[in-house]
């Protein structure tokens, strides 16, 4: 029987198909090999679960507040479906839309686990101190997974007693003994050097191709009476909602990862990977800056 192919999944929803589309380009551009891997969309539309709690109200550090299938980061539960997708067989690397290649995604593919489930890196600052791993980006030994069973723990999250969405997503519910670590420039947050290998425009404020947009996602705060910000920002939601006088996007402190990211899609435009109608589209459904045409020079 043949091995199962190693494949890469991009979860995305629609706000962010465009990154999953140049993501997905950018593997394969700067692979040597972009046959021996498939890259796979996991999109929010295709998991009627997620449809169906719509409004209710899910546990997340702690606290309930209601899930919203259109926020911006709303695929980040789809990160655990993967095994299931591959039948607990084989590898797999699960990324955001966000992320771009710049070295071989085939190195990590390949790469030795040393008996480990998971392969990813700790998050930054104090919740990476804390014991809280990225899971933005992992590399998964699909057969020894089977415990991941997607809509069960989706579901759970709704749950008060049973599953807290910050632990699931930091992986606070894995045995440590089954995740090892592999080098930050395998997840470089908004860094890009010679070592970088995987880019992630993390910081959802200053994604590139958001600048000067309204924001369109709910900030992951916990309650904190200091700094004020935190009981701010709920007097505001409580009074206006989750967006409004939310602010907009900025712009991107490093110019040189929002000329890689254009860069890319003027690539994407120039091989029919993308057309200028889609690129308008997305423009017209404000999931794209406004002058995104002029950046790629169309």
């Amino acid at each position: 029987m043949n091995a199962v192919k190693p494949t890469v999944f991009i979860h995305t929803n629609h706000k962010q198909m465009l990154g999953a589309l140049v993501s997905r380009y950018s593997l394969q551009k700067n692979s040597a090999d972009a046959d021996a891997f498939d890259v796979r969309f996991i999109e929010v539309k295709d998991f009627p679960v997620m449809a169906e709690h719509e409004g209710r109200r899910y546990l997340r550090d702690g606290e309930m507040r209601p899930w919203l299938n259109d926020d911006l980061q709303s695929f980040t539960p789809l990160r655990f479906a993967p095994p299931q997708l591959m039948n607990y067989e084989g590898r797999a690397i699960v990324m955001d839309p966000d992320i771009f290649a710049v070295g071989d995604i085939l190195e990590l593919l390949q790469r030795d686990m040393q008996g480990a489930a998971i392969l990813c890196r700790p998050k930054s600052g104090n919740k990476g101190r804390k014991g809280a791993y990225a899971s933005s980006v992992m590399l998964l030994d699909c057969a020894k997974l089977t415990h991941w069973d997607f809509e069960r723990d989706f579901t759970a999250m709704f749950e008060p007693a049973q599953r807290d969405y910050m632990d699931w997503i930091s992986l606070k519910l894995e045995d440590p003994a089954t995740i090892g670590l592999f080098e930050s420039h395998w997840n470089d947050f908004d860094h890009l050097d010679g070592n970088t290998k995987l880019l992630h425009n993390t910081k959802r404020k200053t994604q590139p191709w958001k600048t000067g947009l309204p924001i369109d996602y709910r900030p992951a705060d916990t309650f904190q009476l200091f700094p004020p910000r935190h009981w701010l920002r709920r007097a505001r939601r409580a009074l206006f909602g989750d967006y409004k006088f939310a602010g907009t996007y900025a712009a991107h402190p490093d110019p040189a990862q929002e000329a890689f990211f254009f860069g890319l899609v003027r690539e994407c435009i120039e091989k029919g990977v993308i057309s200028e109608g889609q690129l308008r589209d997305e423009i017209r459904q404000g999931h794209v800056r406004g002058d995104a045409l002029e950046l790629v020079g169309a």
